[in-house]
């Protein structure tokens, strides 16, 4: 009995001790998550005016310099230079300034109009809530990066058609969850009481329905922005996505594919600048999935 009761206490204690370790990982590894994501916001926003050098201007004599060498102009190129003697570390930071203001803008267009969508569908059910299903489901029937390179094919390489076509390929997952909570929610008391008030079904929806949509849609966000940026890499890198004159994390990839065994750091450098990036935003979006879904679960 006595050994029983001793083996019962350590493994207590043992399992105590794994759920602390594994919360003191998890915090430790949001911290140093949000650390990077604040870092790329600061180079995003005050990057270019640190460093003074254009990204898209050509300096054939500077063409493929390694890492730490020196320029025709007496300049340290810290990253090196690509095949036309662009500065590798000028891109980058040119690339996040792209990969911060794509990504927020159409991860607010796809929010927005998923939820508005969404909210829509489910509080009214009947014919609309169908059509807007059927929609969605022909929508999933296409690959979404499909979707998107079709889409900038047709209106052109400009930054907001790069935009309007990843945002179109990410509002369903703000929809079908904005339909899922207003299904449930619309049968509650107050949004009963609200209805035989005679309420508006707008203001119903503003005012009982969204505010518990808000918090698994912030989830959401932090996923589709992280597939946002990795799709305009995608887009930019097949030549479909942002034009010439800007800069793009994709764009230098596919720039230094043809130097892989010669000039490594063209290609290498954007790439590990990408995956930080989108695993950063990853840990932060499990982070907030988590409390997220149980509120979800217990409205």
């Amino acid at each position: 009995m006595t050994t029983a009761t001793t083996d019962a206490n350590g493994t207590t204690m043992y399992a105590t001790a794994l759920r602390g370790a594994r919360r003191r990982t998890g915090r430790a590894g949001e911290v140093i998550s949000l650390t990077v994501i604040g870092l790329y916001v600061l180079v995003a926003a005050f990057g270019p005016m640190i460093v003074h050098y254009n990204p898209i201007v050509v300096h054939l004599g500077d063409r493929l310099l390694a890492p730490g060498s020196t320029t025709t102009a007496g300049g340290t190129a810290w990253l090196g230079t690509d095949g036309l003697g662009r500065d590798v570390a000028a891109q980058l930071v040119a690339g996040a300034r792209t990969s911060m203001i794509v990504g927020l803008c159409a991860v607010l267009g796809a929010g927005v109009f998923g939820l508005l969508v969404g909210l829509i569908s489910g509080y009214t059910r009947g014919v609309v809530d169908s059509v807007i299903m059927r929609i969605i489901d022909i929508q999933l029937a296409f690959p979404a990066i499909l979707l998107a390179i079709v889409i900038a094919g047709l209106f052109g390489h400009t930054m907001t058609n790069v935009v309007f076509a990843l945002a179109v390929t990410r509002w369903i997952p703000f929809a079908r969850v904005a339909r899922a909570s207003a299904l449930t929610l619309r049968e509650r008391d107050w949004v009963l009481a609200a209805r035989v008030l005679g309420v508006p079904w707008w203001r119903i929806i503003v005012r009982h329905v969204l505010p518990f949509v808000l918090a698994p849609a912030v989830a959401i966000t932090t996923i589709e922005f992280s597939l946002i940026i990795v799709s305009e890499a995608g887009l930019s890198f097949l030549g479909v996505g942002l034009p010439t004159s800007s800069v793009s994390w994709g764009q230098t990839i596919a720039n230094g594919q043809d130097y892989l065994n010669t000039a490594w750091w063209i290609s290498t450098f954007s790439g590990i600048a990408l995956a930080v990036l989108v695993v950063a935003i990853g840990i932060i979006g499990d982070r907030i999935t988590d409390p997220a879904s149980s509120r979800y679960r217990s409205q």
